[in-house]
């Protein structure tokens, strides 16, 4: 039986259509449909729940030993209240997940990892759990609400002083308070729209969502669902657990080597990598052809498969569909063509430099 997150009936109260996703009811959309929320989020600002994710606390004097034994990244010359991206990989170099670390303080880091890998992450933390360090699964009492597109600081602003914001991209404030409620501010998200992420005790959770919505109302602040968040997260090329990395899918493959450290002296995964020749390799694909590319269809060079994507749809803003793929890596230089097997149908592709999107560069 599937869960549900503290917003639930209040995403039914507005209209929310709920599916099943990673083990919980979400909204999938609202009234004003996909499109319309994708492009919030590029013009305005959209407000996600993201209450489904994992939520890991690490304490302890040897935290960061730990983590570094356990993540592929160095947490070493972390600040107080910032984040890094990491991989946790199998001892063959597979991905168990890839995860966000916070330092909260010295010997104190706060973990969020995917959903659906909620439960297998923590099992894995704690079978590799060793020294004074520990790992406690607090999911369950917090929420997550994603605040994010232009608008967002505007929005957030009424409600925050200016010294209260994490001040980089990739940081947090742990000791915010909005509308009288503590919370975590951090300034991240999984759109490729700048924007924000707020963690605060799950009970909160009902009246920051329409604080959130009132504040915002001018500003074209609407609700957002699953089906908005993945296309905005492909639109701007950001991998996915369970697409663009799985078990047998390594991060080096994913492309992801900024998030992998092999100058570390050790961790887990470390020697698979080191010695696995790197063969394939993910690429961003632009579908020049009619049709949208999915998942799961064979890439072609010539009559020879190169490859097979892993995620595909029609970019909103873009006006264009777009596909990730993992491709040999001869075929992966941007300006390679490629085509797609859709259903026996050839659809031609042209290999592009991801992001796709980016607030910098807005279109490929």
């Amino acid at each position: 039986m599937e869960k549900t997150t503290p917003l639930y009936e209040t995403h039914k109260n507005s209209g929310g259509r709920m599916v099943p996703f990673a083990g919980y009811l979400m909204p999938v959309q609202y009234e004003t449909g996909v499109i319309a929320e994708h492009m919030a989020v590029r013009k305005a600002c959209g407000l996600f729940d993201v209450s489904h994710m994992g939520e890991i606390t690490c304490i302890g004097p040897d935290a960061l030993k730990l983590l570094n034994h356990l993540l592929t990244n160095d947490f070493t010359n972390m600040y107080d209240g910032q984040a890094r991206y990491s991989v946790m990989c199998y001892e063959d170099g597979g991905c168990v997940d890839d995860l966000i670390v916070y330092k909260v303080r010295k010997e104190h880091y706060f973990i969020v990892v995917n959903a659906a890998n909620k439960d297998k992450d923590f099992s894995w933390m704690k079978a590799h759990e060793e020294g004074d360090a520990v790992f406690t699964d607090i999911s369950d009492t917090v929420a997550q609400i994603a605040v994010q597109g232009p608008k967002a600081k505007t929005v957030l602003g009424r409600l925050l002083p200016e010294e209260h914001f994490p001040a980089r991209y990739y940081s947090a404030n742990f000791d915010a308070v909005i509308g009288g409620m503590k919370c975590v501010i951090s300034k991240s998200g999984y759109t490729g729209s700048d924007g924000y992420e707020l963690y605060l005790a799950a009970e909160d959770a009902p009246t920051m969502w329409k604080l959130l919505l009132k504040t915002g109302k001018e500003d074209g602040v609407i609700p957002c669902g699953l089906g908005a968040r993945d296309t905005l997260r492909l639109e701007a090329g950001m991998p996915l657990y369970g697409h663009e990395m799985d078990e047998t899918i390594t991060p080096l493959e994913a492309g992801l080597n900024f998030a992998v450290k092999m100058s570390k002296e050790d961790f887990i995964g470390k020697a698979a990598l080191a010695q696995k020749e790197l063969t394939r390799t993910r690429v961003g694909l632009k579908v020049t052809g009619r049709g949208i590319v999915r998942e799961h269809m064979p890439v072609y060079q010539g009559n020879v498969q190169v490859g097979i994507t892993t995620s595909g749809t029609q970019a909103p803003y873009l006006g264009y569909p777009v596909a990730m793929a993992l491709v040999d890596v001869a075929a992966s230089h941007p300006g390679t063509k490629l085509t797609a097997d859709v259903r026996g149908r050839s659809v031609e592709m042209e290999v592009i430099p991801l992001p796709f999107y980016s607030e910098t560069r807005k279109k490929a």
